[in-house]
């Protein structure tokens, strides 16, 4: 029965349009299988990127904070003189990495650093999750500095060296101020990764975009990607804000 029974005609005119479109984009060969694809892969590289990134960024993160807390009081020895290089390292890499686009730095990791691989997959990973260790390293740093230096005094009391002061006072401490801030920055990161396509990488972005190249039609698979986009984020950050709910609970 033609809904234009139901409906008046314009409505039923444009639903029945609606539902060719959609038959058109998705059904028709298989095409929402694009879209499916390229949700696993786009999920795939935010995990493991997260991942790199946290482990990136607390390194840097330590090795900033060290610096700024230590350094001054140091005898003059190698120790310092290694001290003084690393950061120098970090610091050079933090900058680079903030000050110039992720895009620009996906391709430069695809077409020149790892030329001769063809895994778009690893390389993507790595790329999103080097950029990412250079923001989580900020966001842990600025954790760590906020401890008060009297945490600092009460591990040299309890017998901990510097090392052992921050993995067992310092860093946990740290770790639970920023949690939000680094849950934030897995959202971030999951909408960056947009940009996979630039090397090839059938993300969720390219799916939408090659179902738009095969039936010439843009707002339906492009509509549909970022209404995905918009209930992946909108999920997590109902999980960011129950998760700071917790924390401010637990701090009572």
């Amino acid at each position: 029965m033609r809904l234009s029974v139901m409906w008046p005609d314009w409505l039923a005119d444009w639903i029945d349009k609606l539902v060719d479109q959609f038959i058109l984009n998705f059904i028709k060969d298989d095409r929402y299988l694009f879209i499916l694809k390229g949700l696993g892969f786009t999920m795939l590289v935010t995990f493991f990127a997260v991942l790199l990134g946290i482990a990136l960024g607390f390194v840097c993160a330590i090795v900033r904070s060290t610096y700024d807390k230590i350094y001054p009081e140091m005898r003059q020895g190698f120790g310092k003189v290694v001290l003084c290089i690393v950061n120098k390292i970090v610091h050079l890499y933090l900058t680079v990495i903030r000050g110039t686009p992720v895009v620009v730095q996906l391709m430069i990791m695809y077409f020149i650093i790892f030329a001769s691989s063809k895994n778009k997959l690893l390389v993507s990973i790595l790329a999103f999750g080097i950029n990412s260790g250079a923001y989580v390293a900020e966001i842990v740093r600025s954790g760590i500095m906020s401890i008060d230096n009297g945490q600092f005094e009460a591990g040299r009391s309890l017998g901990f060296n510097y090392v052992q002061t921050m993995v067992y006072i310092i860093v946990p401490q740290a770790f639970k101020n920023v949690l939000p801030a680094l849950a934030n920055e897995f959202i971030v990161l999951l909408k960056e990764t947009s940009v996979s396509g630039y090397i090839g990488l059938e993300d969720l972005t390219k799916g939408g975009d090659i179902i738009r190249s095969r039936t010439y039609t843009a707002y339906m698979p492009l509509l549909t990607v970022a209404l995905i986009y918009l209930i992946i984020v909108i999920f997590f950050s109902k999980l960011v804000s129950m998760l700071e709910r917790r924390l401010r609970n637990s701090e009572r």
